[in-house]
């Protein structure tokens, strides 16, 4: 599993989501909101939206919250449009850095991303410099210690339900999809009693940049700082760690 997806785990689990939920259900509510206003508001013709939704229910997202997303949308002209550009760059360490976001302002958001990245150790580059080192999967991570199933029967089933792989790390199994794969894999898997950690079409990457020590927390901080930015929706490094490295950072 690449490091930042290990990050994502641990900061799951130590509540760091819980601190800033605010500031996550807003930005879920962003993303469920252009899908809807871009597509049809019916989950079942619209795929993006349904993706959406799944990862917000993913995150305890209260239904709600996602009702009131589409209504908003479904709205009409009072609404913001949003505009969906990635970034791409480097941070310490020569890892590679993909940042998505909405925005309404793509100049403000350009210029503070380009500052986050500079301050930081790192540097916005042009489009297309890392985005080959990436591969759109989906990803399906379940917690071991809450799983109700032993490692062979999770990877049966998840196998025989079209996943590509299955990857078993000290703290969680993880299913890779293809992203056309990805709502079949994770329906079948529900229907199992299987809670997920974490579900989501994401970017993962072919092409994987060690770090360690010191490392880290610069890496960290750059990361943290770009998924503060109110803009950012999802941010991807290709950067690979210890779980041991990772435990002495969080702890």
């Amino acid at each position: 599993m690449a490091g930042h997806s290990k990050w994502k785990n641990i900061q799951h689990r130590k509540g760091r989501q819980d601190a800033l939920r605010g500031k996550l259900f807003a930005k879920l509510a962003r993303e469920i909101y252009v899908a809807a206003r871009q597509g049809d508001k019916d989950p079942a013709n619209n795929q993006k939206l349904r993706l959406a939704i799944s990862k917000a229910r993913a995150q305890n997202m209260p239904n709600e919250n996602i009702e009131r997303a589409i209504k908003k949308a479904a709205g009409g002209g009072e609404g913001k449009d949003y505009e969906s550009i990635t970034y791409e760059g480097y941070g310490p360490g020569g890892i590679a850095v993909m940042v998505e976001t909405l925005t309404d302002n793509r100049n403000r958001t350009a210029a503070d991303l380009r500052h986050i990245f500079s301050k930081r150790g790192g540097n916005l580059g042009e489009a297309g410099c890392v985005s080959w080192m990436f591969e759109r999967k989906g990803q399906l991570v379940i917690d071991r210690e809450t799983a109700d199933k032993d490692e062979e029967e999770l990877m049966l089933l998840a196998l025989e339900n079209g996943a590509d792989d299955f990857e078993t790390t000290e703290k969680a199994y993880e299913v890779t999809t293809s992203p056309e794969a990805f709502e079949d894999v994770k329906q079948a898997l529900e229907a199992e009693g299987i809670a997920f950690s974490s579900a989501e079409v994401t970017l993962v990457p072919a092409n994987k940049v060690h770090i360690q020590g010191e490392m880290l927390k610069d890496v960290f901080s750059l990361i943290d700082a770009l998924e503060d930015h109110d803009d950012v929706q999802n941010v991807y490094a290709n950067f690979d760690v210890d779980e041991e490295e990772l435990a002495k950072y969080t702890d």
